[in-house]
């Protein structure tokens, strides 16, 4: 099928093939002659000179992928789009650099203006060393020799809160003022938040439970003794220094303060432990020290159910100025406040015994201060916390009667503070 062999046959010279080179230069041109014309693109490539367009150098391309484009255009089109960012980036940086006026926030609302205010009355009421950032100029550290001035009792009792315009430290309303704070920021903790003052409120409570941890044996699992005050204010025997007779700046007081311990004083109890099992679920993101509060209002709570008393015996400086009347509506608050702090039912159980609601006056509507949510009467309040245990967990049987009960006598209170009901006089307002 083919006429030639592909390897060309071998170099030697022989005989038959001994032409002249003439005889071959005349064959050579007679091939040329036979051949096709060269067509222009390959005249130009072989008979171009220097100075022909031809013969320039040859263009350049890059492929892209979706088309070919010349390469030089290609470079120009990317180093005008860089270009072009860069400037605009320049543009950008000054402009955010340069200071604007920005518009005023809008002003907050009245109930922000004086949830500010409110927190700012317990800065001002701080008794101790005060922090740098306290936030109210007149007040300096005061107290710093309570508890180690008093002979009988020999241990520090710095720090916590002053009752109001005197300089006395009622452990019994500031426990419950600690309580009522801490379940705030359980219910309302974004709400804190979104105000800038979660941390303020915290700092606050901390304070106060700080305080508390002092006034007693924290570390023990059973204690027999709790201060119950710090300071005097009975000026019927005569002008001896102290807390009423002397009005003066805390920060000025040069006279002892006695401290004054009780045995049997299950309100107090009760109501601390309600204090430090709702701030150890304040700072339950804080396991050491919330432990530590879970540990002492335990402490706390035994003691009160063991030791059985009014803290405020007639006579003594505490009945004279925060006097309590029972301390069964504190083991139903206080109980169902180490409920939800550690879980044991047996709190709960204590809370929800229908004797202990009994006691602690439940069934009794004709009460003159029936539903009234005070320092003494923490009945009303135990109600809507153990309402709320029913609405959203349900923990039914043994619990469900007195929840119900509960519950029922709740939506009546609340019902009870609407005008409509006459129930109590309302102040005009705005």
């Amino acid at each position: 099928m083919f006429g030639r062999d592909p390897w060309g046959g071998t170099l030697e010279i022989s005989n038959a093939d001994s032409a002249t080179d003439d005889d071959r230069s005349r064959d050579l041109d007679r091939g040329a002659m036979m051949r096709h014309q060269l067509d222009e693109t390959q005249q130009s490539w072989l008979l171009a000179g220097p100075g022909d367009q031809a013969g320039k150098k040859k263009k350049k391309y890059v492929d892209i992928g979706c088309m070919v484009i010349d390469r030089k255009i290609f470079m120009w089109t990317v180093g005008l789009i860089l270009g072009v960012g860069l400037f605009v980036g320049f543009v950008m940086m000054i402009v955010k650099l340069v200071p604007h006026k920005k518009p005023p926030p809008p002003p907050p609302d009245q109930y922000t203006l004086a949830l500010h205010k409110a927190l700012m009355f317990f800065n001002a009421q701080r008794s101790g060393h005060l922090p740098k950032h306290n936030g109210v100029s007149w007040r300096g550290n005061s107290g710093m020799k309570d508890g180690l001035s008093d002979s009988t009792v020999k241990k520090s009792l710095v720090g916590g809160f002053y009752d109001a315009g005197d300089a006395i430290k009622f452990n019994y309303p500031m426990a419950w003022s600690m309580t009522m704070l801490s379940w705030t920021v359980i219910e309302y903790r974004a709400k804190y938040e979104a105000i800038g003052e979660l941390d303020h409120v915290k700092e606050i409570i901390k304070w106060g439970t700080d305080y508390m941890l002092k006034t007693f044996n924290s570390s023990a699992d059973t204690i027999d003794r709790i201060v119950a005050q710090v300071g005097v204010g009975d000026t019927s025997k005569g002008p001896m220094p102290n807390d009423h007779y002397c009005w003066m700046r805390p920060e000025d007081i040069d006279y002892k303060r006695p401290v004054i311990e009780c045995h049997s004083c299950s309100d107090l109890a009760a109501e601390m432990a309600a204090a430090l099992a709702a701030a150890s679920i304040v700072f339950k993101d804080s396991k050491a020290y919330s432990d530590k509060l879970v540990h002492g209002a335990k402490a706390l709570y035994k003691f009160g159910r063991l030791q059985r008393g009014r803290y405020s015996p007639n006579g003594s400086d505490q009945s004279l100025f925060y006097n309590s009347t029972s301390y069964w509506d504190e083991f139903v608050w206080g109980g169902a406040w180490m409920y939800f702090a550690t879980g044991n039912t047996s709190y709960l159980t204590i809370a929800t015994a229908p004797g202990m609601a009994k006691h602690a006056g439940a069934f009794w509507i004709g009460s003159p201060n029936y539903g009234v949510f005070t320092w003494d009467d923490k009945l009303p309040g135990s109600q809507v916390l153990l309402s709320r245990l029913r609405l959203f967990l349900s923990p039914g049987y043994p619990y469900e009667e007195i929840l119900r009960t509960f519950h029922n006598q709740t939506d009546n209170v609340m019902c009870s503070y609407l005008p409509v009901f006459n129930s109590f006089n309302f102040t005009k307002g705005w």
